[in-house]
């Protein structure tokens, strides 16, 4: 008996804590990172931590010999609803441990950021620029072999070294190499020599399929829809039945919009019932011709397209270079349409703009679009603010304010001070 009593309560202890540790979450360790790699990859594949070909800062990428470079891009939950990740074990069934064992050995955890990284291709000549830039301001522009251009530079990391010297991934790298340099044949070796020109032509043809196959919709509407929307004039309501032009000093500046301008009124047009005579109307705008619009549009995606590589990929002396020689007469690609119409709409923003002011006292001042952004974003804000506060409030405070409180007393009218008492 006394060793059965002794037994009893020391097979309770050890099972207790067993089931208290079955229902306990844990926090999971740090650094905490969720990575959406890419399937199919070698056995070889391997995260590095390679120079950024903009800032030269050692980033994380992701490296598979016969698939690429990858890049992480970040999807987070936005600040105003913060999120967290659940990560649960995959149950699987084996034959040779119990359901007890499996449960022991693997455990659920949480990560209070929602943060994903999806690792996306980025193309290895970007790598590349920096290694030949470093070369070409050394005083070396001369044709030398990979081998020799890669051994110039004595402070490459050791893991960017692994990736250029990987014989798997070596064919590839030779052909992104020849894409943006002079080649020159010596023997059974070829010699190479960094080009500007080839660089620019490289990038064009990027921005340009990038262009055909169309950008995303919130880069559509932001990058090109609201930089080319024309603005939309005003015409007195007399004038347009008339049919015509306002005797002030905008008859001249509206008859030359009217040559090359979509946005100019019509004079032939015929207003509605509803205007009141005197006061502006939008006026109708004039058909277009599709194709010159089309390709203006298309001019533009390339340019937002071109602008993106630069700004995360080229490091800042050659963005310049590379701006310069878009400008030259020598340019693969004319921006020269682009750049007239976007001036063009500049001008007749600010035409409109200035007509408002001083034909309708009544209207309040003109928004720019900075502006109205801003107020937007504000309102958005507030949004978010209010709708989190309201989640945040109780149900005793939510029924709270349904109640009636008219004709009733406020609680600092029980906390005044006392009326002064009459002497008698």
């Amino acid at each position: 008996m006394p060793r059965t009593r002794a037994s009893a309560p020391a097979k309770a202890t050890e099972e207790k804590p067993e089931v208290e540790q079955k229902k306990q979450l844990t926090t999971a360790e740090k650094p905490s990172k969720t990575f959406i790699l890419p399937s199919s990859t070698s056995a070889n594949a391997r995260l590095l931590s390679l120079p950024n070909p903009q800032s030269g800062e050692l980033t994380r990428y992701f490296f598979c010999p016969e698939r690429g470079i990858y890049e992480f891009t970040v999807v987070a939950s936005p600040t105003t609803s913060p999120r967290s990740i659940l990560f649960t074990p995959r149950m699987r069934q084996t034959t040779t441990a119990s359901p007890d064992e499996e449960t022991d050995t693997q455990t659920t955890s949480i990560a209070k950021k929602a943060e994903l990284l999806v690792a996306t291709p980025i193309d290895s000549i970007f790598f590349l620029i920096a290694l030949f830039n470093a070369t070409a301001k050394s005083g070396q522009s001369l044709f030398q072999p990979l081998d020799d251009i890669i051994d110039s530079n004595d402070d490459l990391p050791q893991h960017l070294r692994n990736v250029l010297y990987d014989d798997t991934f070596r064919n590839t790298l030779v052909k992104r190499a020849e894409a943006i340099c002079d080649t020159v044949e010596a023997g059974d070796e070829k010699m190479l020599r960094f080009s500007e020109a080839k660089l620019l032509n490289e990038l064009v043809a990027k921005a340009d399929r990038l262009a055909t196959q169309g950008l995303p919709a919130s880069l559509e509407e932001r990058f090109v829809r609201q930089p080319l929307a024309p603005p939309l004039m005003s015409v007195k309501r007399e004038d347009a039945l008339t049919g015509q032009v306002p005797s002030n000093g905008d008859a001249s500046s509206k008859s030359e919009e009217g040559q090359d301008s979509p946005s100019t009124a019509a004079t032939s047009a015929t207003p509605s019932v509803s205007t009141p005579a005197g006061e502006s109307t939008p006026a109708p705008q004039p058909p277009t011709d599709n194709s010159t619009s089309d390709k203006i549009a298309h001019l533009q995606r390339v340019s937002t397209a071109l602008t993106f590589m630069k700004d995360s990929y080229l490091p800042a002396s050659l963005c310049s270079r590379i701006d310069e020689m878009l400008a030259s007469p020598e340019s693969p690609l004319d921006l020269k349409p682009l750049t007239d119409r976007i001036k063009e709409i500049a001008a007749l923003r600010a035409e409109a703009l200035a007509s408002r002011t001083l034909t309708d006292f009544s209207r309040k001042r003109g928004l720019d679009d900075e502006e109205v952004e801003s107020r937007a974003e504000k309102k958005r804000k507030k949004d978010d603010e209010d709708k989190k506060a309201k989640a945040m409030e109780s149900r005793g405070i939510r029924d709270l304010k349904k109640v009636n409180t008219t004709g009733m007393k406020k609680m600092s009218d029980f906390f005044g001070k006392a009326a002064a008492r009459k002497k008698t």
